[in-house]
């Protein structure tokens, strides 16, 4: 099992998934957190899957949704819960969108990434982040690489250290807002929610 074959195993599993992913919104703080109140935000969902709950949930928010996801079996579910959503098929690791949006999202997907592409992925977040964009991510609490299962598929997770993700925050413009690692209310993951300030390095916003 190697990186490789994490899309191909999510297209393995894409109806079994849509059938039986929870949908009970354990997300909701988080998501409210990085939304924090913007009407007619710009959400970015990067591995967004079938779209079930948390696409959605910004949806009836009256957000403006753009999915993202790999594996052509997840997006057409999508397509089918969020038929006014916008829809990209592509791997999150090239995206270029030459949009901005205000909230970006990597749960339960950033994860999927090897460590050097979690750290190529920085600079992806910083070309589509507007001014105090959120950025919401699942890595795990420590650095390695332990399996998981996504349905009977084996799947690797990926993680850097915390002090590592924090160096990448600040090196793209992220002021981080909170660490909650293993958090109980989102059922064990290490959540992150930054907000983009600009390219720092240049002396000022982008």
């Amino acid at each position: 099992m190697d990186f490789d074959d994490i899309l191909p195993a999510y297209d393995r599993v894409a109806d079994h998934w849509a059938a039986t992913r929870d949908r009970s919104l354990f997300e909701k703080a988080a998501l409210q957190a990085a939304l924090a109140g913007q009407l007619g935000a710009r959400v970015l969902d990067l591995g967004c899957g079938t779209g079930l709950p948390i696409a959605e949930w910004f949806a009836h928010q009256g957000c403006l949704v753009t999915g993202v996801d790999g594996s052509a079996p997840m997006l057409r579910h999508f397509r089918t819960n969020l038929p006014g959503a916008g829809a990209v098929h592509a791997d999150m690791r090239r995206i270029a969108l030459r949009q901005r949006f205000d909230v970006i999202l990597g749960w339960d997907s950033f994860f999927h990434l090897s460590k050097p592409d979690q750290r190529a992925m920085f600079a992806v977040f910083e070309a589509h982040a507007a001014r105090g964009a959120r950025l919401l991510l699942t890595t795990g609490d420590a650095e390695g690489e332990p399996m998981g299962r996504v349905g009977q598929e084996p799947v690797i997770h990926a993680s850097l250290s915390p002090a590592a993700y924090r160096e990448l925050f600040a090196a793209h413009g992220f002021r981080v807002l909170w660490f909650r690692p293993r958090d109980a209310e989102f059922w064990g993951r290490s959540v992150w929610l930054a907000r983009y300030e600009g390219d720092q390095r240049a002396g000022g916003m982008a």
